[in-house]
């Protein structure tokens, strides 16, 4: 059996521009991949109404025992204004021990090491008495509607168990072995438009302006403090992300406005508590201002808490070992696609050193992508003692 190399696969998966939701190859490469390593693959091309096609790959190889899981995404964000990379960020290069390229840390790079760690583990272990399977999607660093939310879907109308996902995520913030993510905070996105009344601006008695009501409306917003935060969860915060009133006359008092915010909440809350508060404030201020007003809101996911346990602690022991760092149970950051997953199945996140993510030049230390390997084939090998 061929022993994958995870710098070699993450170079030829970087080679995809696969900015989301685009795919060009990326999915159907690493299926091939996959397929020569004894898994059986299955490539769904989930669409919907006003949303882009996306490809997502189950991969599996085994049929009877526990079924530990990876999960990860192929898709990346875009790589920004070209001229301020030093290298083409689709044509990864290594430079001074580390690999160079878009999705070389966020997250191509730890799928890699997945692979090459299962290609391993096969080599010693062929008959084994679990499962190892991978679900990979194309659609994480969108909109997240046609990826893993619908691929969970289908797993639960199959009824195909997963006892235990890692998500390979980055998440260390400076070193490999830092953090370990056990739950993410929840994230709740918001449009509020308030509408008053035209008007000339010499004449404000005989219009309404919107703005004023707006204005009190995200001041009592940003005043209104949502917790303090608890022992696994940091404060709850409100964010306005952007204000527009689409007026471009100095003499015009504007008939409507409108913002966006988007809230990252702790499990002391749930996106329909935090509805039902936003609605009350909005409405007392805008029928105190006799304006109307209209609020669309979008769930993101509610906030989640794996409670460690053995396959966690297991975990952690190992990446000790590896690292010599004694990785933090944290659930700092944004969301990832582990909040559809913790549906099915108990999960941990562990991957890369995230200080790169999204930024130009993005790298991983190639030190850091023999270690990742060994993690998580070490974890195999505990895993199906």
């Amino acid at each position: 059996m061929t022993i994958i190399n995870e710098l070699q696969l993450s170079k030829d998966l970087i080679r995809f521009p696969s900015v989301t939701p685009k795919d060009l190859g990326a999915i159907s490469f690493l299926s091939k991949k996959l397929k020569k390593l004894g898994f059986n693959c299955k490539i769904f091309e989930f669409k919907g109404r006003g949303s882009k096609p996306v490809k997502n790959l189950y991969a599996r190889i085994g049929k009877k025992g526990p079924n530990l899981c990876y999960a990860g995404h192929t898709d990346v964000v875009p790589p920004g204004n070209l001229k301020d990379w030093t290298v083409n960020p689709f044509k990864p290069i290594v430079r001074k021990n580390y690999l160079i390229g878009r999705g070389a840390n966020d997250m191509k790079s730890s799928i890699a090491c997945f692979v090459a760690a299962v290609s391993q583990f096969l080599q010693i272990k062929r008959k084994f008495n679990g499962s190892i399977s991978l679900l990979i999607t194309g659609d994480e660093e969108g909109y997240a509607i046609n990826g893993t939310k619908k691929v969970v879907d289908y797993l639960k109308k199959k009824r195909e168990k997963i006892n235990f996902c890692i998500v390979g995520e980055p998440t260390n913030p400076n070193k490999l072995g830092e953090m370990i993510k056990i739950g993410r905070r929840g994230s709740l996105s918001g449009k509020i438009e308030i509408s008053g009344t035209q008007g000339h601006i010499a004449y404000p008695h005989l219009s309404n302006n919107p703005i004023n009501t707006l204005v009190s409306v995200c001041k009592k917003l940003k005043e209104k403090k949502l917790d303090k935060g608890n022992k696994n969860f940091q404060p709850s915060n409100l964010e306005f992300t952007s204000i527009n009133v689409d007026n471009k006359a100095h003499n015009v008092i504007p008939a409507r406005v409108r913002a966006q915010f988007n809230i990252r909440y702790n499990n002391l809350h749930t996106a329909s508590s935090l509805k039902k508060k936003i609605n009350f404030i909005v409405k007392k201020i805008s029928n105190k201002n006799k304006c109307k007003f209209k609020i669309d809101f979008i769930e993101n996911g509610d906030a989640f808490l794996t409670k460690p346990g053995k396959t966690i602690f297991m975990a952690r022991k190992i990446i000790k070992k590896i690292t010599r760092k004694n990785p933090k149970f944290s659930t700092t950051g944004g969301t990832s696609d582990a909040r559809f997953i913790k549906n099915i199945s108990p999960c941990l996140e562990f991957g890369l050193v995230n200080k790169t993510m999204h930024k130009v030049d993005e790298c991983v230390s190639l030190s850091d992508l023999k270690k990742l390997t060994k993690i998580y084939n070490h974890i195999l090998v505990e895993y199906f003692k």
